[in-house]
């Protein structure tokens, strides 16, 4: 295999005439340059220079391994030097995917102290849900995926097992209701005074946990709309037409109209995790949107 570091040598020869000049143009020994050389002819097969008495001329061979020597340092020391900037953070790519409410919430921060702080990396932003976004994670359609989950489940933890999860924050869902209901106002609410009610559902991951605790409360919801648009959710309660549960985050940024908020209890809440690849997290830009990304979740 020829090295690099011969051809740097050889070119070295070729241009100095000798090993001793291109020792001293090196900052090395004549010993060196001679052992690097014929290192360098025994990896190529066959001689590079011919030698007669203090001069040195280049075989064909050798000639024709110089010819290609400039290009291959050349495109060697660019390579070196984008990885530097990679490394650096003054260079770098991350494909982040997010669900909607993360993706107006958390995002938004993360990214613009992202940018401040290291304004070479470059980030893309795609939404979809869990588990979609997982999956487009495993299969190597993105590096972050910012995802939730209710609960804290064996299975739910096995599902996550090869991948690095970094906790971001507890997301509550909240009641929603007309802001002419009898429960308007009130602290807080057993979801079991909405057994009655007609419901408002959202995502089917929501939609999942919404019944599962209403049933653990000893009734089965009517759901009489399903939308995953969150704006939509709080237009239909706004209204009058049912109840609803969110998350803060869905809220956070929304200014709900004929709309009031009400604790739940029992409390439910979904985990909201970025998560990524092993390998991937060892690559800096990625790490660094992690890193934002816990420092959004935490203002």
């Amino acid at each position: 295999m020829i090295e690099a570091r011969h051809l740097r040598v050889l070119r070295a020869v070729a241009a100095t005439g000798s090993f001793s000049a291109a020792a001293r143009e090196l900052g090395c020994t004549q010993p060196a340059v001679s052992q690097q050389m014929k290192a360098l002819e025994t990896s190529a097969g066959t001689p590079l220079l011919i030698r007669t008495g203090r001069e040195m001329r280049l075989t064909q061979a050798g000639e024709a391994l110089v010819r290609h020597a400039a290009g291959i340092l050349a495109g060697l020391t660019a390579a070196e030097e984008e990885v530097a900037a990679i490394a650096g953070l003054r260079a770098g790519r991350v494909r982040l995917v997010s669900f909607p409410s993360g993706s107006s919430t958390l995002v938004p921060s993360a990214l613009a102290a992202l940018r401040a702080a290291h304004p070479g990396t470059r980030v893309s932003l795609v939404d979809a849900e869990p588990p979609r976004s997982v999956e487009m994670l495993r299969e190597g359609d993105c590096d972050i995926a910012l995802a939730f989950r209710y609960g804290t489940t064996g299975a739910e933890r096995e599902d996550w097992a090869d991948l690095v999860v970094r906790p971001l924050l507890d997301d509550r869902l909240v009641g929603l209701v007309p802001e002419g209901h009898r429960l308007a106002g009130a602290g807080t609410v057993g979801i079991a005074e909405l057994a009655d009610e007609p419901w408002i559902a959202g995502c089917p991951r929501c939609r999942r946990q919404l019944v599962e605790v209403c049933e653990e409360s000893g009734f089965t919801p009517r759901i009489d709309f399903a939308t995953d648009d969150y704006p939509a959710v709080m237009g239909l309660v706004g209204a009058g037409l049912g109840v609803a549960v969110l998350p803060e985050l869905a809220i956070e940024t929304m200014r709900p109209k004929g709309v009031s908020t009400v604790a739940v209890e029992p409390a439910v809440v979904r985990g909201i995790v970025a998560l990524t690849l092993p390998d991937l997290a060892q690559v800096p830009a990625v790490a660094a949107t992690l890193d934002e990304l816990s420092r959004a979740a935490t203002r």
